[in-house]
C-alpha cells in the first residue's frame, strides 16, 4: 500500500492551492475548506463508523474490548519507543522496549497488558511530535478527508508514521484490511461517550475540535509546558477527541475526525480525534471521560 502516502502527499498540496479561501485566523488559514472536510467526515462517521463502534461495544464482552485496545497498543509501543529515542528521550524509549517486551511474551502478544501492572507508563509518540520537538513549526492546521485533523507539519509526517506501524507490514493483505478495520473501530468505541457530550453541547464543534487538537499537539512536543522558547509550537486550544488514529494509530484505515496515529491513524476521529484516537490513556477532552475503563493503543 505505497500509494497511501503518495496520496497523502497530494492532499497536502491540495490543500496548500487552496489557501486562497483564507480567514482571519492565522492558525486556520484554510479554514472554509476545512470545515466543508470536517462536515464530510461527521457525516461518514454519523453514516457508519459510529454505529459500527456501538454494536461493536454492545456485542462484544468487555474483556475481548481489552484484549483488542492492548495487542494493537502493544504494536504501537514500537513506533512509540523509536520516537521517544530519536527525541532524545532515552529513559521513556527504553521503558517503551521493555513494555513491548514484557508484553509481547508474558502477555500473550499484547492480550494482556502486563507492563503497566508492572509500573511501566504507557507513552504516546508520533513522527510529527517528534519533528516538532527537533524544532520544526507546525504550520496551518488542516482537516483531510477520512483523516480528520492535522497541521501542515503532521501531514508530513503522516507517511512516516504509516510505515513505521509494524501492522502495515502484516500479511496476508486481508488479514492486515480486516485488522485495520477492527482497530479503527475499536478506537471510536473508546470515544462514544465523549463524542455524544460534545455533539449535544451548544458550541461550534469545529472550532472546539480545531483548538482542543492544537493545544494537545503543542502539549505533546513541550512536554506538558507552557512554555519552551527551543521547542515552541505555534499552535494552541483546547484538544481534540479522536475516532481514529493516533493518528492516529497510523494504519490502511484511518478514523475520520483526526490524523494523529496510530499512533495515525493517534488516531479517533470525532472530527477529530491521530493521534492519528489517542489511546494512551489521555482523553482528547480531559474533563470528558469515557465510561469504558481501559487504556486505547
Amino acid at each position: 500500500m505505497n500509494y497511501i502516502p503518495r496520496r497523502i502527499g497530494a492532499l497536502a498540496i491540495a490543500v496548500t492551492l487552496a489557501g486562497c479561501a483564507t480567514t482571519n485566523n492565522p492558525q486556520d488559514p484554510f479554514e472554509d475548506f476545512n470545515r466543508a472536510m470536517f462536515s464530510f467526515n461527521d457525516k461518514l462517521d454519523q453514516a457508519a463508523l459510529k454505529p459500527a463502534a456501538i454494536a461493536y461495544r454492545n456485542v462484544l464482552p468487555s474483556f475481548v474490548q481489552t484484549a483488542i485496545g492492548n495487542f494493537f497498543g502493544n504494536i504501537g509501543d514500537v513506533w512509540t519507543a523509536v520516537n521517544n529515542l530519536l527525541q532524545g528521550k532515552g529513559a521513556d524509549g527504553f521503558s517503551d522496549v521493555m513494555r513491548v517486551a514484557v508484553n509481547s511474551t508474558l502477555g500473550l502478544g499484547g492480550l494482556l497488558d502486563i507492563g503497566s501492572e508492572a509500573g511501566m507508563q504507557k507513552h504516546k509518540q508520533d513522527f510529527g511530535v517528534t519533528l516538532g520537538t527537533w524544532g520544526i513549526e507546525s504550520g496551518p492546521y488542516v482537516v483531510l478527508p477520512f483523516l480528520g485533523s492535522t497541521t501542515l507539519r503532521d501531514t508530513v509526517a503522516l507517511p512516516v508514521d504509516i510505515q513505521g506501524d509494524l501492522w502495515h507490514y502484516q500479511y496476508p493483505v486481508w488479514v492486515r484490511n480486516t485488522g485495520s478495520v477492527v482497530r479503527v473501530i475499536d478506537q471510536r468505541s473508546v470515544v462514544l461517550d465523549a463524542s455524544n457530550l460534545i455533539e449535544d453541547a451548544a458550541l461550534d464543534r469545529y472550532e472546539f475540535v480545531r483548538d482542543a487538537y492544537l493545544q494537545r499537539r503543542a502539549n505533546k512536543i513541550n512536554d506538558g509546558e507552557d512554555q519552551k522558547p527551543k521547542k515552541t509550537d505555534n499552535n494552541s486550544g483546547l484538544d481534540q477527541i479522536p475516532l481514529s488514529p493516533d493518528a492516529a494509530a497510523p494504519s490502511d484505515v484511518v478514523s475520520l475526525q483526526s490524523v494523529e496515529p496510530a499512533s495515525k491513524p493517534d488516531v479517533l476521529i470525532l472530527n477529530n480525534t491521530n493521534d492519528r484516537l489517542d489511546k494512551d490513556g489521555a482523553s482528547p477532552v480531559s474533563q470528558l471521560k469515557s465510561p469504558v475503563n481501559r487504556q486505547s493503543p
